[in-house]
């Protein structure tokens, strides 16, 4: 929708107006999300480099890359990694600010490889705003090795029942105050909290990963649950 000149995403998460709401964030999108995530942000990554894995030599696919911030563990690890996202906007960021990568435009849903191309693909804070999320984790599968691993970071459910009431508050309360600070859309950020409160939990992601045909699926919880990583394997053939 647009308000205003302003765009923001509804939870019916029509790709054209999440790329659009991306589109708008993309210049100051990493200083506010180490901003509203109190420096959050930057454990996450490490963890979600510790997951994957990367070995010299390996493919990565990072889908979801945005500016290509969450890329660069993978590529000092010495891997191949292949930035990819649907927000134009963020690629042109992402291009000024890492001009040796090779981003790539794509639809998380019709991915542009091969089958098979990658040992290891992931994805961070971006699956929830794909309109369909099992065709994802799906395309994620195609072109992923046979016995290849997938890592998915994303918001999830904190574990304790009274952090969980004292985060839903901030979600939605403190969150697009504290953006208003330094993001120039901020109401993108309300369809963030809003999007993260809707959001299945650890274990109804994890039956989604198994359905898609991933193997070997498990979740580890980040500061408290706020955030969980799940990881699956492509089954050899």
């Amino acid at each position: 929708m647009n308000n205003g000149g302003v765009t923001r995403a509804s939870l019916d998460k029509q790709p054209h107006e999440v790329a659009a709401m991306f589109d708008d964030v993309a210049a100051k999108y990493d200083l506010t999300n180490d901003v509203i995530s109190l420096g959050q942000a930057r454990l996450w990554r490490r963890a979600v480099a510790g997951a994957v894995g990367a070995r010299p030599g390996q493919k990565v696919l990072d889908l979801a890359a945005g500016t290509g911030t969450s890329s660069i563990p993978f590529s000092a690890d010495g891997a191949y990694v292949v930035p990819c996202d649907f927000s134009l906007g963020m690629l042109r960021e992402g291009k000024k600010r890492h001009p040796w990568m090779p981003l790539t435009a794509g639809d998380a849903t019709r991915l542009p490889f091969a089958d098979g191309v990658f040992d290891a693909v992931t994805i961070s804070f971006g699956l929830r705003n794909v309109h369909d999320t099992d065709a994802a984790l799906a395309e994620l599968l195609r072109v992923t090795k046979p016995g290849g691993r997938v890592v998915i970071c994303e918001f999830s459910h904190p574990t304790w029942a009274p952090f969980r009431t004292v985060y839903s508050e901030y979600l939605m309360r403190a969150l697009p105050p504290i953006a208003r600070t330094v993001c120039s859309n901020p109401d993108a950020y309300v369809y963030l909290a809003e999007s993260i409160s809707a959001w299945p939990d650890q274990p109804a992601l994890a039956a989604r990963l198994q359905k898609a045909g991933w193997s070997k699926v498990a979740w580890r919880n980040l500061t408290g649950g706020i955030v969980a990583l799940h990881r699956g394997f492509k089954p050899a053939e």
